[in-house]
């Protein structure tokens, strides 16, 4: 759990991180917490307006926010605000499309065909290039570069998922610039600046979106969504110094009435098996990475400090935060405005009603669920202000800049 040691001899004060975790749509969620979150800071007396976050790492949809945020950092706490604008700005055909055949507005059957000739050309059933004009317009990534110059920020990392190797790399790009000294069997990191093409193989959603070839080690790749294979998602902030870290999901507890109407439903729709895919993609290893560090900062806390000093370890603090209401009952209510073509192929799957419109929930830009998610990541900040606040601004302490 210990950082490159150049990170940690450069940046002797504690620094803060903030993680956010990947699931498409539902990910709007962390823009209303976090808008949520400045709202706190601005009001708090005495603290500082400047950006709270001095590494930022992010993993599919999450990593487009992170990036988002990154390029805002010389904004201060505005920055938090502005994600949310953008979020309330997006629509679905923003983002991805479907295929288009000359019969898609008389028949359901040439939508599919469309489908299928588009995953058999490009191996993913949408077209995601809106995505890319998207993120290019929303997104300054100089800025990035200017925040790191400037110690705003000390580091940005994205993680996606290489098809070519199945190797889940995290891409850095930290103020000093030097070589990330990071590997693990099945996990590198390497330092390159981010760009929309990280973007875009971050939040390749496997069968969805089409992957994206990036050159690593020498060599060109094809990736998709970081959020497959990824067991441990703090990694890599506290690989880069990172002390206390905020981390922010999108998934939600079961519910025990959902199980019982599942035990009852009877054989699974297809959206249903699709959803439960989908959840497995984006499956939250979130809590058991933090089980992981706190069971180290236990074992540290019963070491001589002679002996603990000499460890390639240090504890590291982490509050998580996710949605105290079913995000797949949100998009249930607000499916029927996904636009037509899209509505028909859901239809299809059953993945509108029930367990299935857990599929939905990751595709479904629309304002209405769009804003219900930031509403929901507005509200479980203000009934955890006062742990939160404490975290994020320790007594006596300040921002390391």
């Amino acid at each position: 759990m210990s950082p490159p040691a150049a990170h940690r001899a450069a940046h002797p004060h504690s620094m803060l991180g903030l993680v956010l975790m990947g699931g498409g749509a539902r990910t709007a969620y962390q823009a209303g917490a976090l808008q949520a979150i400045g709202q706190l800071l601005s009001h708090q007396a005495g603290s500082s307006k400047a950006f709270p976050f001095q590494v930022l790492a992010g993993t599919s949809a999450g990593a487009l926010n992170a990036t988002f945020l990154a390029s805002k950092a010389m904004d201060g706490l505005a920055g938090l605000d502005a994600l949310a604008h953008f979020w309330t700005g997006i629509r679905t055909e923003a983002v991805y499309r479907l295929p288009q055949t000359p019969l898609d507005k008389f028949s359901r059957w040439a939508t599919a065909l469309g489908l299928l000739r588009s995953a058999r050309a490009h191996a993913a059933a949408m077209d995601s290039l809106a995505l890319v004009n998207t993120l290019h317009r929303a997104i300054a990534l100089d800025r990035i570069d200017t925040a790191l110059q400037h110690g705003v920020l000390q580091a940005l990392a994205v993680t996606a998922s290489s098809y070519s190797s199945g190797t889940h790399w995290t891409f850095c790009q930290t103020r000093d610039g030097q070589p990330i000294p990071w590997s693990r069997p099945g996990r590198r990191a390497e330092q390159q600046p981010i760009t929309i093409e990280h973007l875009m193989a971050s939040s390749a959603i496997p069968f969805i979106f089409p992957s994206t070839p990036l050159w690593v080690d020498g060599g060109m790749e094809f990736f998709g969504d970081g959020s497959m294979r990824q067991i441990s998602p703090l990694s890599s902030a506290v690989q880069l110094g990172a002390d206390r870290i905020l981390a922010i999901g999108v998934s939600q507890p079961p519910r025990a009435s959902q199980v019982a109407s599942a035990r009852t439903a009877g054989p699974p729709s297809l959206g249903t098996i699709a959803g439960h895919a989908m959840a497995s993609v984006f499956h939250d290893t979130l809590e058991a990475d933090v089980e992981q560090i706190e069971r180290i900062n236990k074992a540290l806390q019963h070491l001589p400090e002679a002996l603990r000093g000499g460890l390639p370890l240090r504890p590291v603090q982490v509050l998580t935060l996710q949605p105290s209401a079913s995000l797949d009952a949100l998009a249930q209510d607000h499916a029927h405005t996904l636009p037509r073509p899209i509505l028909r192929v859901l239809e299809g799957l059953g993945a509108l009603r029930g367990s299935g419109a857990s599929l939905a929930s990751y595709l479904l830009f629309e304002p209405g669920f769009i804003g219900a998610l930031i509403a929901l990541g507005q509200a479980d900040v203000q009934a955890r202000a006062d742990e939160i606040l404490s975290f994020l601004n320790p007594a006596g302490e300040h921002p390391v800049r």
